[in-house]
């Protein structure tokens, strides 16, 4: 039996050939996650429309949602989304400062930018453990708080998303050990291994 994760591989429908075609266009192969969300592709649809009307709504730059993304990937031990997102984020700043975030080392960001990289980290690891003096911390770093709230969301997706990656046991696609920037192999110590093939 085919398995994605552990499942079994979903059968192709007119939807997933759809998100399959748009990997093979963008990344030049089909993703393993995009493989398991062939079981619901208009979910993983809704999912990106939710996250694409907040990232054009707040004006959200490649860089910053590499920094949320690493820094949520990371504390959530997710190693598929930080690899992805390191590699991303790498090519936005350089290996260093995409690896440090990853590693939870922030000194290469703005202030504004360690803001949010510490506010996510924050709401991954305790979403009840937040407190207004942590909300004062990004008004002080510049964001409104309509920005507050549109990061938290963002961030909130993403877990949404690596979770059901993770526990379904999805692993980082195989191309990412020749893809990935050595800096950002190095920095994901954790969650599942990179598959064999």
């Amino acid at each position: 039996m085919s398995t994605i994760g552990f499942l079994a591989t979903p059968q192709t429908s007119a939807a997933a050939q759809t998100l399959f075609d748009d990997d093979l266009a963008e990344v030049g192969y089909v993703m393993n996650v995009t493989k398991l969300w062939a079981y619901r592709p208009e979910s993983l649809n809704g999912l990106y429309d939710l996250l694409g009307g907040i990232i054009s709504a707040h004006g959200m730059d490649h860089r910053q949602r590499g920094i949320l993304v690493g820094a949520c990937a990371a504390t959530l031990g997710d190693s598929y989304c930080a690899l992805s997102w390191g590699s991303k984020l790498a090519k936005a700043t350089d290996e260093e400062t995409a690896a440090g975030v990853i590693k939870g080392s922030d000194e290469h960001l703005t202030e504004a930018e360690r803001a949010m990289a510490a506010w996510a980290r924050k709401v991954v690891r305790d979403p009840n453990g937040t407190s207004s003096a942590d909300v004062q911390e990004l008004r002080d770093a510049g964001f409104s708080d309509e920005q507050i709230f549109a990061i938290t969301v963002f961030v909130a997706f993403r877990i949404a998303f690596s979770t059901v990656n993770d526990a379904l046991g999805t692993q980082p696609d195989v191309e990412f050990r020749s893809r990935a920037p050595q800096a950002i192999l190095d920095a994901v110590g954790f969650g599942r291994p990179i598959a064999d093939r």
